[in-house]
């Protein structure tokens, strides 16, 4: 059995209200009738509770970024309405009640509104695609500075194992005179990378169905920046979070025996593609950084070094290609 990454078990004490939401609980029908319509403000409060004791972070985000969608509102604009105490017609209130249940299952709150917010972008992503997180914000800035840095016009940059494409959206759009090649082999989620290359239609990026260990020859030793976000779970361990565990697919998280298989297959092809002077960012756990920095050192890169997130947490780690 896999243990847990990050927590003691995987099971927690709001594993019985999962089920209770799994099974629907009619929650805004009880609260309205003709005579007194529900607001929003009710509505938000009681999805608020519902969804804190099954252990969602950040359950009034969520609740009204819920509704926000169910409406074709803002954040601020549900907020105001909830202060203005309008009320919440039963089409939207139902719909309503249909997303809490499903978030209250753990279900990624991305999952049920269909985007994904990363940087300036808003990504479509559903099952079978990685939903990218805030942390991994980061990474792509690291891979930024590398491209600006660069000396040439028109640098080039190669993202592996793109997923929904954030980082070499955000690469392509905001260094607009590169030039950005991403690489994904899973058919699942290259359904949703597709639809975001064609949503944010980056006349500098270009993708291509195919494995990271053999992607783009033809760019050997032209690359800038080589930049991935690896499946980097240990095989045996088991992710925190119900959304991470029970709906991002699994080749997307678990990366061999100490979660570092990938990372070893990427030194090596970071060392095909880069020039010298190249750069190499691998988005990692936040314990990983020192057997990578020693993987890359002993395959002969240069200037390994691990820079933390926002929280403080080791996240990424750079080499510079000899």
């Amino acid at each position: 059995m896999r243990r847990a990454f990050g927590a003691d078990a995987p099971s927690t004490p709001a594993d019985a209200m999962i089920r209770r939401a799994r099974r629907g609980l009619g929650w805004f029908e009880l609260m309205a009738s003709p005579a007194s319509p529900l607001r929003v403000d009710a509505a938000l409060r009681r999805a608020v509770d519902v969804l804190a004791r099954t252990g969602v972070p950040d359950a009034q985000v969520d609740a009204e970024l819920l509704l926000a969608h169910v409406l074709g509102l803002s954040r601020g604009g549900v907020q105001a309405a909830a202060i203005r105490g309008d009320a919440l017609d039963p089409d939207p209130a139902a719909e309503f009640e249909r997303a809490v249940t499903r978030r209250a299952t753990r279900e990624p709150l991305q999952h049920i509104t269909g985007t994904a917010p990363f940087r300036h972008l808003e990504l479509r992503v559903g099952p079978g695609v990685f939903v990218p997180r805030p942390e991994t914000e980061m990474v792509a800035q690291l891979a930024i500075d590398a491209l600006l840095a660069a000396a040439s016009d028109s640098p080039v940059a190669v993202d592996l194992g793109t997923g929904s494409g954030a980082i070499a959206l955000a690469m392509a759009t905001e260094v607009p005179h590169a030039q950005v090649h991403a690489a994904e082999n899973s058919v699942d989620a290259f359904v949703w990378t597709k639809e975001n290359f064609a949503r944010v239609a980056a006349p500098n990026a270009r993708l291509a169905f195919v494995d990271l260990a053999h992607a783009f020859p033809e760019l050997d030793g032209t690359v800038s920046v080589v930049a991935s976000n690896p499946p980097y779970v240990p095989d045996e361990a088991i992710p925190r979070d119900p959304e991470v565990r029970l709906f991002d697919p699994p080749a997307a998280l678990y990366g061999g025996a100490d979660g570092l298989d990938v990372v070893r297959v990427l030194s090596g092809v970071g060392l095909r593609l880069a020039h010298p002077g190249g750069m190499l960012v691998i988005e990692h756990g936040e314990w990983q950084g020192a057997p990578i920095r020693a993987i890359l050192e002993a395959d002969g890169w240069l200037a390994t070094a691990t820079h933390p997130d926002l929280t403080m947490r080791d996240r990424a780690t750079t080499a510079i290609r000899p």
